[in-house]
């Protein structure tokens, strides 16, 4: 992480963010009149690709050696969508456990949401062979047997079983025109 500091003087406060670049904090200082300008720039995790891995007897998974770098020592594996497993580097889990907790928790989809994150997760040690261990109740959510796929996406890393990654991904594939018509109206695609 690269920081510089530079003072001016102004009497606005403000705080800009910019995703690829890092973000700007201004602070008005009151004793000093002046502005105290922070930035931070920092490399953000990216995991791309899918990896076919199996469990092991003692419900232990390798994790891709690409990844493991990135992953880091601790990893956070819990409940994700669609059936499958979301790992996370422990420094992305902390901020979206922090986005999650400030949810309006008077919402029951809300709190259903937060729960299933939540408490379904488990903080892991990845050994030196860069496996992790996969709780029985994950694994029954998931429906993992021994082969699995590992799925890239950005900030994380799915774990599916590996028949059901196919019979998703194809039907993913089926839908491919509809899909980028939908992010071209965002303006993604």
């Amino acid at each position: 992480m690269e920081f510089h500091v530079r003072y001016e003087t102004t009497k606005n406060i403000r705080i800009y963010e910019n995703k690829k670049r890092g973000f700007v904090i201004k602070y008005l200082m009151p004793v000093f009149v002046c502005r105290f300008v922070l930035i931070c720039n920092f490399v953000s995790v990216m995991f791309i690709g899918e990896y076919q891995h199996n469990i092991d007897p003692k419900k232990r998974l390798a994790l891709p050696s690409k990844f493991r770098k990135e992953l880091g020592t601790k990893v956070v594996v819990t409940r994700g969508l669609d059936k499958c497993l979301f790992v996370y580097p422990a420094k992305v889990w902390k901020e979206l456990a922090e986005k999650l907790g400030t949810l309006p928790m008077g919402e029951s989809t809300t709190r259903s949401f937060v729960r299933l994150m939540l408490a379904g997760a488990v903080e892991g040690d990845m050994d030196s062979q860069g496996r992790v261990l996969l709780p029985e109740y994950l694994k029954e959510y998931a429906g993992l047997d021994k082969n699995v796929t590992v799925a890239g996406l950005f900030n994380r890393l799915e774990i599916w079983d590996e028949k059901k990654w196919n019979i998703y991904k194809t039907k993913a594939e089926e839908n491919t025109d509809e899909i980028a018509e939908q992010l071209g109206k965002l303006g993604i695609y």
